[in-house]
């Protein structure tokens, strides 16, 4: 199944773009949730006399100082990029923009390419590395990770969206 995904021409940066926004606003809902589960929890503790508050004012100034918080938060984006692109290759946004994003052979990225391109992705910025190599349109986080962003057909789509 993986060689008809070969062959196909990569993205470029504005569809890139695009995707990316989908899935930057379902990852601010995700770390939304995340922050009012780990509140809810450090609310708790805090109230069964588990934790303190030491020398901050309240829960949230508790939390925002906490490296285990951020840590927290940090796993979540990275649970969310590394299981869409280890399962389909495809996270939300991809789906909606038809983008793949695959090895050039049309397999599935490792789990070390995933956290690589997520590194190396820069918050988004990396896609503008496209228009540095419009010949290869590969981004920063392609090139590091070794993989590459193709445009699916709306059949191939279609296809990978039904055996999800």
């Amino acid at each position: 199944m993986a060689s008809s995904y070969t062959d196909l021409p990569r993205a470029g940066v504005m569809r890139r773009l695009g995707s990316w926004l989908y899935d930057f606003l379902v990852v601010v809902a995700l770390l939304m949730v995340a922050g009012f589960i780990c509140f809810g929890l450090t609310a708790l503790a805090l109230h069964l006399g588990w934790i303190s508050l030491g020398e901050y004012e309240d829960t949230a100034a508790l939390l925002s100082a906490s490296r285990g918080y951020q840590l927290v938060l940090l796993g979540v984006v990275l649970f969310f990029y590394c299981w869409f692109w280890r399962t389909s290759g495809q996270t939300l946004g991809m789906r909606a923009w038809r983008l793949r994003v695959q090895n050039t052979d049309g397999s599935l990225l490792t789990l070390g390419q995933c956290l690589v391109r997520a590194g190396a992705a820069l918050l988004g910025l990396g896609n503008f590395w496209v228009w540095c190599n419009p010949h290869h349109k590969l981004a920063l986080q392609d090139k590091l990770a070794h993989c590459e962003v193709v445009v699916l057909s709306k059949e191939q789509n279609r296809q990978l969206l039904s055996r999800d």
